[in-house]
């Protein structure tokens, strides 16, 4: 009875060794990581008035704040936006201040700098 216990232990450590050295697909379970640049957080704003200047910005789990001109000449305007970043699509979504503008929902750094300028 012992060696039948012996055999089937030594054949559950050799199962777990085989599964643990197998390759894995990483990409399914790691994270992507949330791209915080300029460019990126200024290609939602598409059209007639694009970002032409990014003067500040900053980004915290999933959500950025940037500090921006829309258009040029005599139809530039500086404005703050407020953006969380759509995983699913994997690029930032424009949000409206007046819905998110919460520190129950937003880092208090995103929430400081984007919510209380303009």
């Amino acid at each position: 009875m012992r060696l039948l216990r012996l055999v089937l232990s030594l054949l559950v450590v050799a199962a777990l060794v085989v599964a643990a050295s197998r390759p894995r697909e990483t990409s399914s379970f790691a994270p992507l990581e949330t791209p915080c640049s300029a460019s990126a957080l200024s290609a939602p704003f598409t059209g007639p008035l694009p970002v032409t200047a990014v003067a500040d910005y900053a980004c915290e789990d999933g959500w950025a704040y940037m500090w921006a001109t829309i258009g040029s000449g005599a139809h530039a305007i500086g404005v703050t936006e407020v953006l969380h970043f759509d995983v699913a699509q994997q690029r930032w979504r424009v949000s409206l201040r007046g819905k998110v503008c919460s520190p129950r929902i937003m880092p208090h750094y995103i929430y400081e700098r984007g919510c209380f300028s303009d």
